[in-house]
């Protein structure tokens, strides 16, 4: 008798739980729901892009494998040379091969806590060890306990710009300490638009530098995952022999094609995204029982600090049709945040935390 295939599979997987993903709207019968969860542009893209996929004519061809006109696109928006463009459906993508291209099961990655949690999940899946380093009480880098913690094992770190969930940017200087250590370094600025700073050219300076952009926030294409990174030569070349051949897709291409010939319009989102999480800033410090997180991104962090439990305010204001994010564990226990919305939907927010 042949064992049932759920007896072949790799232990570490058995009882394993999944990425948490966000809540669907589709449970709210119709409802105007604020989605203020996932960090999504409320802006949505851009109506060229969605013209752009409405006259595909082929969908029965494979795209171009080489990448070559959207790491063309690509690189002409951030400055550099095509050679050192990969991309990935999405950012989160590219975390994994990096991942399997310089950690071996016997090397170590090191995660700076709290931070997103992708880094955790692809070190997990690929089965390497991960030395979490705990940021300081205001989330920033703690580069002496980064440096007690690198071991000749220590073969990549991750930093988060700006750090999610928290919302803080790295000044550039820790990033250039960091950097100093020689290890392979990720700067994952997947809000860049948001902030406007970035490593890019400390590249030029440290060969051990990778950035990570993506057009799933500032060009509201999260729905076709599509991002890009930014590496040295030698190693986009590595990583383009390791990646999914056609992991691009003919509508993501459309999509960005035509939203990055229309480059004005998404940093006019940006900008509003940007004055509304100035405000929300202000009117969310307005709550005594919450703590709110300095944010350069799309998004807030708040520590509630009148007992209730994160998931409990969560689901109160689900009630009101307002969907956010909780976080718990040992650095964000009773942390909830809240993605920048339109100043409707912020509107809608901040009214239903005076009821809840």
């Amino acid at each position: 008798m042949t064992k049932p295939l759920i007896d072949w599979v790799r232990p570490e997987f058995l009882d394993r739980q999944g990425y948490s993903a966000c809540k669907s709207i589709d449970s709210f019968g119709g409802r105007h729901v604020a989605k203020l969860d996932a960090n999504e542009n409320p802006y949505g893209s851009c109506k060229s892009a969605m013209e752009a996929i409405s006259k595909i004519d082929t969908l029965s061809i494979y795209p171009d494998a080489t990448q070559a006109e959207i790491r063309a696109i690509s690189a002409k928006y951030c400055g550099c040379d095509p050679d050192q463009i990969v991309c990935g459906a999405g950012s989160s993508q590219l975390i994994d091969y990096i991942i399997k291209l310089f950690v071996d099961r016997d090397g170590e990655m090191i995660n700076l806590v709290p931070s997103f949690a992708m880094y955790k999940f692809f070190g997990e899946v690929n089965g390497i060890n991960i030395v979490n380093v705990p940021r300081d009480e205001n989330f920033e880098i703690d580069v002496e306990a980064l440096k007690k913690a690198i071991t000749p094992k220590t073969k990549l770190v991750f930093i988060a710009e700006p750090n999610n969930p928290t919302g803080n940017v790295t000044p550039l200087e820790i990033i250039e300490e960091v950097l100093k250590l020689g290890i392979p370094t990720v700067s994952d600025e997947a809000y860049y638009e948001f902030t406007g700073v970035t490593a890019l050219p400390l590249m030029k300076k440290y060969e051990n530098l990778m950035v990570l952009r993506s057009y799933s926030k500032f060009a509201g294409l999260a729905g076709l995952r599509v991002g890009f990174g930014i590496f040295p030569k030698e190693i986009a070349d590595r990583l383009h022999a390791i990646r999914d051949p056609y992991n691009i897709n003919v509508p993501a291409l459309a999509a960005v094609k035509a939203s990055m010939a229309n480059i004005d319009t998404l940093l006019a989102n940006v900008k509003a995204v940007c004055d509304e999480r100035d405000r929300l800033l202000v009117e969310l410090a307005k709550f005594s029982w919450l703590k709110v997180y300095p944010s350069k991104s799309n998004y807030i962090l708040c520590r509630i600090l009148n007992g209730k439990p994160a998931p409990q305010l969560q689901k109160e204001l689900e009630e009101y049709c307002i969907l956010t994010r909780c976080f718990g564990g040992k650095w964000l226990e009773g942390c909830i945040r809240f993605s920048v919305g339109t100043p409707e939907d912020n509107d809608m927010l901040l009214d239903a935390l005076k009821k809840v």
